[in-house]
């Protein structure tokens, strides 16, 4: 016990002798997970990883589960609606709201931009390196504008917060800026970025000076739109008309042709880059085939076969890595390969999909009625999974059932005529390889599905850019604002470049028709890369189209007289198809719309917190 006691005191005596001499190390020793403020801003390899940080606020956007196209016409989300659909958001419930536009998360990432751009204002680094500051300031004045633009579109004007908040300032609270005074920022962000990254390389998927100048474009063709000339938008929206605080919802005086000579000399700018842009040079006078038409589309989205040129900026996603860009099939293919059908096109965007000849698809006629699918716009077929369609070989368990590989939208009759039983497509939700998450609009989406070899089940992740801005954008921005400058005859030349690209005809109308099909087009061409809510509203038609309710097709195939079928497939010599449109089941959603919706509620939690800002109209 003595020894055991003695041995006890020694033990401390020794421990207390080592921890005072070592006291002043071990206080000051540097955490081994992360890295000091100093440390960071005086290495440039650190300095990089926290601007490239700035990136991870972009989520899977358009490769999504859910695409932004599921709140407009075009699409439906097959696992629930959203409150957003049916005008039912608020202050207390802000509906669908992804990391692209929550308030919160948006100004972390602008403060992250603000903490760069501080410290990289007077580098403590090499500025002659691999690494240069100028490019590092560059990015992150990029994506601080990126962000205050994804909420700009969505709430209107936000407050400009232009460096970080500390201890040192305990008055959080900011009032919204103007419209004008967030587009002005923006815009300066932007040229600052152009400028300090002319002439860089960079790596796929960061920011460049051809992005800086692309979303310029953007900015300014959506101020220049007649959503936020508050004249034009109070005279069709009572809601506009009544809010206290039009000055953050637009322009309240000024030039709104000034504006779109602003915008269109931005889209130019780019244009004039000659760096961007996938076969829509001089030389494409006429159009190319069908066939190699739908290819050049498939080309731009999957970025490849020189389509890569056509991304300005894109979010990259690995195979090796579990994000939902990458699962995008599995997300997306129909139930009957084994996939969720998760964003559905509906029979509102099929229909807006003109014939091979130009003219306009019409169910009243019985040609078109008979036979809806056949010479169609190339894009259609590169969009859309329809009944019918040829697309890839089954899984395992369906190929016996489908040895065609073709998409199974409809119930049809095998047997013989005389004596029929009833077939339920694989594709449905009927289907005998999946019950649950089958189509409830009648198609599916091929647009940003790699359907090369290899890549056959929903266990296969793919590598497909999520393109953010791409050059066919910045050329329709050109498009629209040569119409609103009533410069018809360069609008005209663009426009029909972009339809000789995919096989399609010119177009030759003028005034208010050259407008609806300029609107239709680029409705078309841009599917499901989240243009189509924005530019409903910005153009004020969304009461007519977002309010617009959901169709879908019903299909059936009845055997001919005398005909005998064993296993199925899409054979209108054995079959006569009927193709039934109708509006969704109200219990599935219920479309409409308030005028409240030209602008998101910010959250009621950020109201409370800071008591200098003005709730948009129409939100209680």
């Amino acid at each position: 016990m003595k020894k055991n006691i003695i041995r006890y005191v020694l033990i401390s005596m020794f421990s207390g002798a080592i921890l005072t001499a070592c006291n002043d190390d071990f206080l000051n020793t540097q955490p081994l997970d992360k890295a000091t403020g100093e440390l960071v801003w005086s290495d440039a390899a650190l300095a990089e990883s926290f601007v490239t940080d700035l990136y991870n606020g972009l989520n899977a956007g358009m490769l999504d589960q859910q695409n932004m196209e599921t709140i407009t016409d075009n699409a439906l989300y097959n696992f629930g609606k959203q409150d957003i659909m049916e005008a039912n958001v608020s202050p207390a419930n802000v509906g669908w709201v992804s990391g692209n536009y929550e308030w919160s998360a948006m100004y972390r990432r602008i403060r992250a931009a603000n903490i760069a751009l501080q410290n990289l204002a007077s580098p403590k680094f090499d500025n002659a390196g691999t690494v240069s500051a100028d490019r590092l300031k560059g990015e992150a004045y990029f994506m601080r504008a990126y962000y205050y633009n994804q909420m700009l579109r969505w709430y209107g004007a936000i407050p400009i917060v232009k460096k970080p908040y500390d201890l040192n300032n305990p008055d959080f609270t900011i009032a919204r800026n103007t419209y004008e005074e967030c587009v002005d920022f923006i815009v300066s962000d932007l040229d600052s970025a152009a400028l300090l990254l002319q002439g860089k390389t960079l790596a796929a998927g960061r920011a460049t000076q051809g992005a800086a100048l692309a979303l310029k474009a953007r900015v300014l063709t959506y101020a220049a739109s007649d959503l936020h000339d508050i004249p034009t938008a109070s005279a069709k929206s009572p809601v506009i008309a009544g809010a206290p605080n039009k000055e953050q919802l637009g322009y309240i005086s000024g030039d709104q042709t000034a504006r779109w000579q602003k915008a269109r000399d931005a889209a130019k700018a780019v244009m004039d880059l000659n760096i961007y842009g996938y076969k829509l040079d001089e030389s494409l006078n006429a159009p190319v085939t069908p066939e190699e038409g739908q290819q050049n589309y498939i080309n731009m989205y999957l970025s490849r076969g020189g389509g890569e040129r056509e991304a300005i900026f894109s979010r990259y996603f690995l195979n090796t890595k579990d994000e939902w860009g990458a699962w995008y099939p599995r997300n997306n293919m129909p139930n009957g390969y084994h996939g969720w059908t998760s964003s559905e096109p509906t029979q509102n965007l099929v229909d807006d999909y003109e014939m091979m000849d130009g003219t306009k698809f019409d169910w009243k006629k019985p040609e078109h009625a008979a036979a809806p699918y056949q010479n169609r716009d190339p894009r259609f077929y590169a969009t859309v999974l329809y009944d019918g369609a040829q697309w890839k070989p089954r899984t395992s368990d369906g190929k016996g059932i489908d040895p065609y590989g073709q998409i199974q939208m409809g119930t049809y009759q095998i047997g013989s005529a005389s004596n029929p039983t009833t077939y339920f497509g694989l594709d449905t939700r009927n289907s005998s390889i999946e019950n649950w998450n089958g189509t409830r609009t009648g198609y599916a989406i091929r647009k940003f599905i790699n359907i090369d070899p290899g890549i056959e089940d929903q266990n296969t992740r793919q590598e497909v850019p999520s393109p953010q801005i791409r050059f066919t954008e910045v050329v329709f921005n050109y498009i629209e604002a040569s119409l609103e400058l009533g410069d018809e005859a360069e609008a005209l030349k663009w426009l029909n470049r972009i339809r000789f690209r995919v096989g399609m005809p010119a177009v030759n109308e003028s005034g208010a028709a050259l407008v609806e099909r300029y609107r239709n087009e680029r409705n078309v061409e841009m599917t499901f890369e989240e243009q189509r809510f924005y530019d409903t509203r910005r153009w004020m038609i969304a009461p007519d189209v977002l309010g617009e309710k959901v169709k879908i097709v019903k299909i059936t195939g009845t055997l001919k007289p005398g005909k005998t079928v064993q296993v199925y497939k899409y054979d209108p010599e054995n079959y006569t198809y009927t193709y039934t449109v109708q509006d969704i089941d109200p219990g599935v959603e219920n479309r409409r719309w308030d005028d409240k919706m030209y602008f998101m509620p910010i959250h009621r939690d950020e109201m409370n917190r800071n008591n200098k800002l003005v709730q948009n109209p129409g939100y209680q």
